[in-house]
């Protein structure tokens, strides 16, 4: 075929191959070794105008947000950097006050009491204890682990606040149902001491505010140790205890140095809860929060699981002198009485040397509790008791029932009751001094007194009368008719002056009633007025303090003169009286307090209306007081002074001379006279004639007062013996 025209190729159909209709696979190229170029990454302009085209809607909220954000950054940072100034100024100017370290040791207002016995032993405390200063070194370590576990288990590790700790606190008081800065605290120990030393007054929040600078000052001005030395000694722990070293010898008799793991979790327990968590108030319960602690002192590694189980089998016991709880009316008496510029103005530490003991303290509250269980369950009458010395020493002090709580009610020294018939003792020592003897006849009959209420006829509690009587009958049996009539022909005047130089300090009224205890006094009082019969007719007043010494000084400040009583009834009056008041107890109204072989002498005491009942006596060794009733003065119901009253002086008494020798009491005693009759003698001439001779010798002195010439009188006297006795001349 020819070319065609102009020199272009054939016009040619393509070949088909229509056994493989699919098109033919494009050929692959190989790539280059050489790679390409990277692709410019666009300008962060270009991407953030491709962002600004986005939704506008989006845009704008982001913007809004960025703006907040910035203003809420911008604002947190100004608020940290001046809080961090305002932190650091605070904690500069708190460094500036921080004292050193031994001038924060003592805490206390005023000093302590420290009383001790007529032994010497420590028996109470008063006032704000403070044992002495002990360090993070020298306390045992037992409590100090305890205090670290309870308190502050990052103690060593932080810088005197732990964040962590708020927050916890935060947390448990919100799921409480508390406000955030209610109850818990999660204050460190660092915290708890600046609050104590400047922060007391200030509310949770001020005060939470303060802390933080302060306990980051005392972080930077004292050692880790210095710190904790400064609580162990500055800590409340109850019963006036501040400091460790004072709460352990008050509740374990022991020092801090030396407490065991089980003494330790009970101190360190009471930081949170110095009076419910109290051993002397609940000791269960203080054993109950001790083994918490110790629980924790186990998690935390300082107790081992025998050393922790060891622990909780033999829980911590108070010591015998704190178990004991005695002599607490008797230690608020001796704070009420000594001299005030000391106890209670001074800040300096006092050791009071007392006449307590606790023996005859021991005696008397086992009397009382003795005698009242037979009373009904349920009774609220009240009982109270004093023992003391002749010379007025009190040795022992029950001031009620249930009672032992330092402050509370003392029904032997506070109470004014009306005494009774235990107030006759007074009108027959009047009497003797005034010329009656113990022999001496009154009659037993009506009396009737004028007073300006008209007129007043006292009655006997047997409401009958004997007739002619002697003295020492009529104090027996307790004759009213017999005592008001000596009385009167006394004197009034006479017999309450002579009750007050015995010791009798409130006012008597001068009324006929005076005779029958009409007027009030106190128990200890009435007791002591007693010592004074007893010692012979010369006053003897209670007293407690043999010697006050200041702490650190050997020499005692003021001791106790001796030789102090006054001259009252003369020696003879005192022994007759004391032989009449002998016949109370052995046929008279005080049978129950009766000793047996031991001499005893007493009265009994029961008021209008049985308000009041009392027995009052003695030994030659002991004079005890006792007093029965009611606080709101209701009636007591089957009580009188020789009932209840005499079997607690007796089971008191009992207890107090067990061991004693029997020592007769200084009385004078009647020799008996025998009638002379057809069949025998004069059974007793030498009684007689000394009776002669001692009327004679009388007679002599008083003669110019007979009508008839003296020895007129003798004669008569010599005729009336030889009528009566058979004695001549």
């Amino acid at each position: 075929m020819a070319d065609s025209p102009k020199g272009r190729a054939p016009l040619v159909a393509p070949k088909r191959n229509f056994s493989d209709p699919k098109p033919k696979a494009k050929p692959k190229v190989k790539k280059s070794a050489t790679p390409k170029p990277a692709r410019k990454k666009a300008p962060r302009k270009a991407k953030r105008a491709k962002v600004k085209s986005g939704n506008p809607i989006i845009r704008f909220f982001r913007a809004i947000f960025r703006f907040f954000f910035r203003i809420i950054w911008l604002a947190f940072s100004t608020v940290a950097i001046i809080g961090c100034l305002v932190l650091g100024t605070a904690i500069f100017i708190d460094f500036g006050k921080l004292p050193h370290v031994s001038e924060l040791m003592d805490d206390r207002q005023k000093g302590s009491v420290t009383m001790l016995d007529a032994k010497g032993d420590v028996f109470a405390w008063r006032g704000d204890q403070f044992g002495g200063e002990v360090t993070a070194d020298t306390v045992s370590p037992h409590l100090k682990n305890a205090i670290i576990a309870t308190e502050d288990k990052r103690f060593y590790g932080h810088w005197g606040i732990s964040p962590r700790g708020i927050a916890s606190a935060i947390r448990i008081n919100m799921r409480a149902g508390r406000k955030p800065w209610q109850g818990n605290g999660g204050s460190t120990i660092t915290q708890q001491l600046a609050k104590d030393i400047y922060f007391k007054d200030l509310g949770s929040l001020e005060r939470k505010i303060k802390e933080v600078p302060m306990a980051m000052a005392m972080t930077l001005k004292y050692s880790k140790d210095e710190v904790l030395t400064i609580y162990l000694n500055r800590a409340f722990l109850g019963s006036g205890a501040f400091g460790f070293e004072a709460a352990s010898q008050r509740y374990f008799g022991k020092s801090a140095r030396d407490v065991n793991p089980a003494q330790a979790a009970m101190l360190a327990g009471l930081l949170k809860a110095p009076s419910a968590a109290n051993p002397i108030r609940n000791l269960d319960r203080a054993q109950t929060r001790a083994n918490l602690i110790v629980g924790l002192m186990e998690d935390q590694g300082y107790l081992s699981q025998t050393e922790a189980a060891i622990a909780r089998d033999q829980p911590a016991q108070l010591s015998q002198v704190a178990a004991d709880k005695a002599g607490g009316a008797f230690a608020d008496w001796v704070m009420g009485a000594a001299p005030e510029f000391i106890i209670k103005d001074a800040n300096a530490d006092v050791i009071i040397q007392t006449t307590f003991d606790k023996r005859i303290q021991t005696a008397a509250e086992q009397a009382l509790d003795t005698v009242f269980q037979k009373l009904k369950a349920g009774s609220k009458a009240q009982g109270a008791i004093v023992v003391m010395s002749r010379d007025g020493a009190v040795r022992a002090m029950v001031g009620g029932r249930k009672t032992g709580l330092a402050g509370s009610f003392n029904r032997a020294t506070q109470a004014l009751r009306q005494t009774g018939s235990a107030f006759k003792p007074f009108v027959y020592a009047a009497a003797l001094e005034s010329g009656f003897r113990y022999d001496s006849i009154v009659a037993d009959e009506p009396v009737s007194i004028k007073t300006p209420s008209g007129p007043w006829e006292p009655k006997n509690y047997t409401r009958r009368f004997e007739g002619d009587v002697t003295l020492t009958y009529a104090l027996a049996k307790s004759i009213n008719t017999v005592a008001v009539k000596i009385s009167e022909e006394t004197g009034r005047e006479r017999v309450r002056a002579l009750a007050a130089d015995l010791g009798i300090t409130t006012e008597i009224p001068l009324v006929p009633a005076m005779a029958l205890g009409a007027g009030e006094s106190t128990l200890l009082e009435m007791t002591g007025a007693y010592a004074g019969i007893l010692n012979g007719g010369v006053s003897a007043r209670p007293y407690a303090l043999q010697a006050l010494t200041m702490q650190g000084d050997k020499e005692p400040l003021l001791t106790h003169e001796d030789g102090q009583g006054l001259r009252v009834i003369n020696e003879q009056a005192a022994n007759q009286l004391t032989y009449m008041m002998h016949q109370v107890v052995k046929q008279g109204t005080g049978g129950r307090a009766d000793l047996g072989e031991r001499q005893a002498a007493g009265k009994t005491g029961t008021t209008q209306g049985a308000r009041d009942a009392w027995f009052i006596g003695f030994t030659a060794d002991y004079v005890a007081g006792v007093w029965m009733g009611y606080d709101d003065n209701r009636k007591l119901t089957g009580v009188t002074g020789g009932g209840l009253p005499a079997e607690i002086w007796r089971e008191t008494m009992v207890r107090v001379h067990d061991g004693l020798p029997l020592t007769p009491l200084a009385m004078e005693i009647p020799q008996p006279l025998t009638r002379h009759n057809e069949t025998q003698g004069a059974t007793d001439s030498n009684a007689i004639e000394d009776a002669f001779k001692s009327l004679e010798n009388e007679l002599e002195q008083l003669g110019n007062e007979f009508k008839k010439d003296t020895k007129e009188a003798k004669s008569e006297i010599g005729n009336l013996f030889k009528k009566l006795f058979g004695k001549k001349n």
